[in-house]
C-alpha cells in the first residue's frame, strides 16, 4: 500500500519547500503546519529530514486524509491530521494544542490523487460523473453548476477562473445542449468544449478543456474565496521568525498570494506621519523576489512542476 500510495504523487519542489522553510525548523521541538496534505509527500520528506518536527496536516479531502495517515503511520505521534479548509488553520492549530506555528506549507490545486482517480470527475482525460468537489459530503457538484446556472453566470465562470477566451461561446453552447441532455459525465464536457476551442498539435498547451475544467473546480470548490481568507491567517498562525511558502499553479491564485503578502510586508505609516511607528512596521519579510519556479529538470520529470509559482516569507513581528 506505501508504495502504491508513493506512486501515486510526486511532491512539486520538494528541495525548495525545504530549503525555504528548513531554517525555521531548527528549534527543539518545531511546528510544521501542511495545510494542503494531499498524500503527504512533503510531510513525510520534512518529518524524515527534522527528527524533533510535529507536523499538522490539513485537508478538505477524507480520501486524501486516509491514504496519507498509511503512508505517514510510521511516524506515530509526530503527525496529526485535521478534516478541515486551510483557510481554518487558526482553529486547526488552537484545537491542536499549540498557540503558533514555526513553518506553514501550502500546495494549492488539485492534488495528483484527485486528478488520477477517475470516479472524482477533475480531469478530462477519464470520463466520470461531472463532482469536482474536494469534500464529497458538501457543497454543489460540477454538474449542477453546468445544468443550473444562467449563461451569464457561467461565461463568467469560465472567463475569470479558468481565463477562458472562448467563454461566451462555451457557455453559449453548454445552456443549449442542457436542453436537450442534462451535463453528467467529463467526457461530455470535454468533448463540447473541444468542439469550440481551438486546438493546435504541437503548439496549443494542454487539453481544450483544461481551463473550463479548472474554471469548474475554482467554482465548486470556493477555492479563491477560501485563499483570500487563508493568507492573512497563516501569517497569523506563525511565531514569529517563522516561515511560510505558498505553491500556487495559475494567475489567479498566484494574484491573491502576492496582493495578502505584499499587504503584509509593506509599511502601513500614513504618507503624512514623519516617521514609521512600530504599529505600521511590515508585519513578514519576503524571501523570495518575485516568484520562484521549478528547475527545467523538475518540470521535465514532473509535469505537474511546470506552472508552479512559489512566494515565501518570514514573520517579523506580530500584528498589533
Amino acid at each position: 500500500m506505501s508504495k502504491q500510495i508513493n506512486e501515486l504523487h510526486t511532491p512539486v519542489a520538494l528541495e525548495y519547500a525545504l530549503e525555504m522553510l528548513g531554517p525555521a525548523l531548527s528549534g527543539s521541538a518545531p511546528v510544521l503546519v501542511d495545510g494542503t496534505l494531499g498524500l503527504g509527500g512533503h510531510t513525510e520528506a520534512f518529518l524524515e529530514k527534522f527528527e524533533n518536527l510535529t507536523v499538522i496536516g490539513i485537508d478538505r479531502d477524507e480520501k486524501a486524509l486516509e491514504l496519507a495517515a498509511t503512508r505517514l503511520a510510521r511516524f506515530g505521534n509526530r503527525v496529526r491530521f485535521a478534516h478541515a479548509l486551510y483557510s481554518e488553520v487558526l482553529e486547526v492549530v488552537s484545537e491542536q494544542g499549540f498557540n503558533s506555528v514555526d513553518a506553514i506549507l501550502l500546495d494549492l490545486g488539485v492534488s495528483s490523487m484527485q486528478l488520477d482517480e477517475a470516479t472524482r470527475g477533475f480531469a478530462y482525460s477519464f470520463d466520470a460523473p461531472l463532482d469536482m468537489r474536494m469534500n464529497q459530503h458538501s457543497g454543489i457538484t460540477a454538474a449542477e453548476v453546468l445544468n443550473n446556472y444562467s449563461e451569464n453566470e457561467l461565461a463568467r465562470i469560465f472567463k475569470e477562473y479558468g481565463e477562458e477566451r472562448h467563454a461566451k461561446q462555451v457557455a453559449k453552447e453548454v445552456v443549449q445542449r442542457r436542453q436537450v441532455k442534462p451535463f453528467a459525465s467529463s467526457a461530455d464536457l470535454a468533448a463540447l468544449v473541444g468542439k469550440i476551442v481551438p486546438y493546435i498539435p504541437g503548439k496549443t498547451s494542454g487539453h481544450p478543456a483544461k481551463r473550463i475544467f479548472q474554471a469548474l473546480r475554482v467554482e465548486v470548490n470556493g477555492e479563491l474565496a477560501i485563499l483570500e481568507d487563508t493568507i492573512p491567517s497563516a501569517i497569523q498562525a506563525l511565531k514569529v521568525g517563522g516561515r511560510i511558502l505558498v505553491m500556487s499553479y495559475h494567475s489567479l491564485e498566484d494574484g491573491i498570494v502576492k496582493s495578502a503578502m505584499v499587504r503584509a510586508a509593506t509599511s502601513q505609516t500614513p504618507i503624512e506621519m514623519p516617521i514609521e511607528l512600530p504599529e505600521h512596521a511590515p508585519v513578514i519579510r519576503m524571501l523570495t523576489k518575485g516568484t520562484a519556479v521549478a528547475s527545467d529538470a523538475e518540470k521535465l520529470a514532473n509535469p505537474r512542476a511546470a506552472s508552479v509559482r512559489m512566494r515565501a516569507a518570514e514573520k517579523i513581528r506580530e500584528a498589533a
